[in-house]
């Protein structure tokens, strides 16, 4: 037998994703040779040159020096700041490369639809790295879903728990705090949640409202006398859920996603630079505009309907479906109170399915990470890009809903989706 042509892989923007993806593909060597990666980032650099466990990497400083150079590999890994992905994905298309493109494509839709029509003139394959279809968990979700032992998909209700420290740490002093300046919560957090849901239900969403909003990480909640900074001394600071100084306690592992220096600063290095970083802010005192709470009510093509709720306040997924023949119950709900990931009940007969996930503990999100790159060698290979499981022209569907439901928040309206896409594909 024939092995199969390793790809070649390449990477603009040396964060966390990038080097789980790299760490992932470098233990799969007859699959993937890692070759090039651009970063401001020197260190960064270093390390994804150490990931990449090749002599012959080569590192560029920025993504203009990279896409100067004549093609260097088959896929090129798009992990910048989401305000970055539409113009280097767009730029590594031009330049002749296949993509794996972090989610979300774009911070607006109508860049995201111009991608889609870009990568089908030019003839380019993109994956969305919409992660949690390659889980274990989902894929059994799926399967059960495609068995048709629920029957028709009548209704369904998901609930995704961002965890009250993820959404002060990422939404209210982090990255994607300020929708403004990067993308909304529904998009940055839970685009992997309305792929998930469009996939299950395999039909289109037609139309959608939604609400929600900043109900707890604001000014007139901050405790009497909280200073601005959480190194300044705050009174409460011995019992506050969210004190930036647990960064050198019980939360030191989240410095690895922020601070180069994680591994090696003292603790007085790091509070020294907690005092300056926007990750020192008390929770209260921020520029935070990212919702801490978003529901959406969706129909769909089929005729189903469905709930999704974004909370800070819970932690985990969890789902319920509805079919005609039985109901299925899964997630984290169902793993502390049952002992099991998911529930089958038969209506006729209300038996119980008891079924339990051996999850893949390699990379994040709950072995989605390493199906990804344990599958990404046989997605690219694909005949036709928009087979893929998680393609460009699929996960459109997911922006889709996640931009008009911010539309439909700040408006109060119900939209049609069909209508959104159609005025924001217009030139």
């Amino acid at each position: 037998m024939v092995p199969p042509q390793r790809l070649r892989l390449a990477a603009i923007g040396c964060g966390s994703r990038t080097f789980i993806y790299f760490e992932l593909a470098a233990k799969q060597p007859d699959l993937y040779e890692i070759v090039a990666a651009a970063d401001h980032s020197p260190a960064r650099l270093a390390k994804a040159r150490a990931l990449s466990q090749n002599p012959a990497f080569r590192e560029f400083h920025d993504d203009g020096a990279i896409l100067a150079e004549p093609k260097l590999a088959d896929l090129m890994i798009i992990a910048t700041q989401d305000a970055f992905h539409f113009a280097h994905a767009s730029a590594a298309l031009r330049r002749g490369y296949d993509l794996l493109l972090e989610k979300p494509i774009s911070t607006n839709l109508r860049d995201v639809l111009a991608l889609e029509k870009l990568a089908a003139e030019l003839g380019r394959r993109v994956l969305v790295c919409h992660v949690l279809r390659y889980t274990p968990f989902y894929r059994k979700v799926k399967a059960i879903v495609a068995s048709g032992v629920l029957g028709q998909i009548v209704s369904f209700e998901a609930t995704e728990g961002v965890e009250p420290w993820h959404q002060a740490h990422s939404f209210v002093r982090g990255h994607w705090a300020v929708t403004e300046k990067a993308t909304p919560m529904i998009i940055a957090k839970s685009c992997h949640d309305t792929d998930i849901l469009s996939w299950l239900i395999d039909s289109r969403c037609v139309s959608l409202s939604s609400f929600g909003g900043i109900l707890h990480f604001r000014a007139e909640q901050a405790p009497a006398g909280a200073p601005a900074r959480c190194t300044d001394g705050c009174p409460v600071g011995d019992t506050c859920l969210y004190n930036a100084l647990r960064y050198v306690g019980d939360r030191k592992g989240w410095l690895d996603i922020i601070f180069d220096r994680a591994k090696t600063a003292t603790d007085a290095e790091i509070i020294a630079w907690l005092a300056k970083s926007p990750w020192g802010r008390c929770v209260y005192r921020c520029d935070n505009t990212a919702v801490d709470h978003q529901t959406l009510n969706m129909v769909f093509a089929s005729g189903a309907t469905g709930t999704f709720t974004m909370t800070a306040f819970s932690e985990g997924r969890d789902l319920a479906i509805f079919g005609t023949k039985a109901r299925l119950l899964a997630g984290e709900r169902v793993k502390r109170t049952a002992g099991c990931d998911i529930i089958v009940e038969d209506h006729a007969t209300h038996a119980l399915d008891r079924i339990k996930i051996d999850f893949d503990k390699d990379g994040w999100h709950g072995g989605g990470d390493a199906g990804l790159i344990r599958m990404l060698h046989g997605e690219m290979g694909k005949p036709r890009a928009e087979d893929m499981e998680s393609s460009l022209q699929r996960s459109v569907e997911s922006h889709l809903i996640g931009f008009a439901a911010e539309e439909a928040r700040q408006t109060g309206m119900t939209l049609n989706l069909a209508e959104v896409r159609a005025r924001l594909s217009s030139p």
